[in-house]
């Protein structure tokens, strides 16, 4: 077990160095693999490696995910959200901020990604807030906590990647991340609702919009909802499986485009060449975390570690309280990839050992690493924030965060306690 921490010491190093972490993980596999056995052993994983990785038909759910996400992104759905959240929400006391949690979870649905949710939020929340007078601290704190949604609420990418790196039913992760998102929503607007009561003038209420204008803006989402429903309602029912989901959710968002005529030859093709971008990059990930994964069988460092957990006579929930503190360490440190690809390979054969259930773990680990993208001082969503958003301060933007931060602990502990918040859906497919 020494040479495996030592290894893991290493990495962690090497990527806190800065070096890009599917080269960290690949290098350390392969080098790994040869100082175990010999270079033709470790040639002949790495060989092995990219041909079953390269066949394996899950994969495909990866790219068709991401287009939909940049289609659907390409339409400029985020007003059109943010606006029908306003109308409900928006004469509510912190109702802007509410609305841009709400219209944050319904382009999280849609867009797999807490990036893309962070920045285009930023620009289209962040200027009405500052019209209404709301500060600037509970404006920032509602779209980077919101943000974090992106990565949990289906069809998340990270689930996706957790899903190929574990062999976890894709399907059931995705159904088992809706009600923890919800929580996630209800939380962060019960967080506003404390801190608009605190300080009222920290989110002022706005004026109420009339029920046949509510009604014309929710009527421009409609599409949008009904992709979210067609393809989780597909997956859930047994109608097709996640991979078919993925191709009808590209080819819905295809159409949604057209039909908004948002969409150019110039258009497509640069969605289509950021799409194979970021795939090959997933891709280049996955195959690092699985070289990596390779080495740490034939040390049979995850059996050492479960023999060592069970010396300390640790049981499953003390064990997976003990990995939810590495990750909230660890999200210090690392962005939320970079943590996931690091630590499933060491922390799953534990699960397994353990008998816990690896959908329960799973939708565990990404709420971890939801909180890693607000906490100081590599919070992810922050820093985009601070890119997107003119005068204002890292200060003002963390200090905005604690509220949320709270309730995603709270949220966290819940999850731990009542494993059927997670499961009971999956469940019942």
């Amino acid at each position: 077990m020494t040479s495996g921490a030592l290894a893991l010491l290493a990495l962690l190093v090497v990527l806190l160095a800065g070096l890009p972490i599917a080269f960290a993980l690949g290098l350390f596999g392969y080098f790994g693999i040869w100082s175990l056995r010999n270079m033709g052993a470790a040639n002949t994983v790495t060989v092995n490696q990219i041909f079953d990785l390269a066949q394996t038909h899950t994969f495909t759910v990866l790219p068709l995910f991401i287009l939909m996400g940049n289609l659907i992104a390409r339409a400029r759905i985020s007003h059109d959200l943010y606006a029908a959240s306003n109308a409900f929400l928006g004469h509510y006391r912190g109702g802007l901020a509410m609305a841009t949690i709400a219209a944050c979870g319904g382009f999280s649905a849609v867009s797999g990604s807490s990036m893309a949710t962070a920045s285009t939020m930023s620009r289209v929340a962040m200027p009405p807030m500052r019209r209404h007078g709301y500060s600037d601290a509970l404006a920032a704190g509602s779209i980077t906590a919101g943000g974090t949604l992106g990565i949990l609420i289906p069809p998340s990418v990270i689930l996706l990647i957790y899903g190929i790196l574990t062999s976890t039913n894709i399907g059931k992760l995705f159904i088992a991340g809706i009600v923890p998102g919800v929580l996630a929503i209800i939380g962060y607007m019960a967080a506003i609702a404390v801190m608009t009561r605190l300080d009222p003038k920290a989110g002022p209420a706005g004026p109420r919009v009339a029920w046949p204008e509510r009604l014309q803006l929710l009527r421009a989402v409609w599409p949008i909802v009904a992709l979210f429903v067609l393809v989780l309602g597909g997956i859930y029912l047994g109608v097709f499986t996640p991979t078919e989901a993925a191709g009808i959710g590209a080819a819905g968002a295809l159409a949604f485009v057209l039909m908004r005529r948002r969409l150019t030859w110039g258009s497509l093709l640069d969605i289509l060449a950021e799409s194979a971008r970021t795939s090959a990059m997933m891709i280049a990930l996955l195959f690092g975390a699985t070289l990596f994964n390779n080495y740490l069988d034939m040390l049979g460092f995850a059996r050492a570690l479960a023999d060592w957990m069970d010396a300390m006579q640790m049981t499953p929930m003390t064990a997976l309280l003990a990995m939810m503190a590495v990750y909230l360490v660890l999200g210090l440190f690392l962005e939320s990839l970079s943590m996931m690809l690091l630590t499933i390979p060491i922390f799953f054969p534990i699960v397994q050992i353990l008998g816990i259930d690896p959908v329960w773990f799973g939708i565990l680990v990404v709420v971890a690493i939801e909180i890693s993208l607000i906490t100081p001082p590599v919070g992810l969503n922050v820093f985009i924030l601070k890119i997107m958003v003119k005068n204002i301060t890292l200060m003002t933007i963390f200090r905005g965060i604690v509220p949320f931060f709270i309730a995603d602990l709270v949220r966290l502990a819940l999850l731990l306690a009542f494993p059927a918040l997670v499961l009971f859906l999956p469940e019942m497919m």
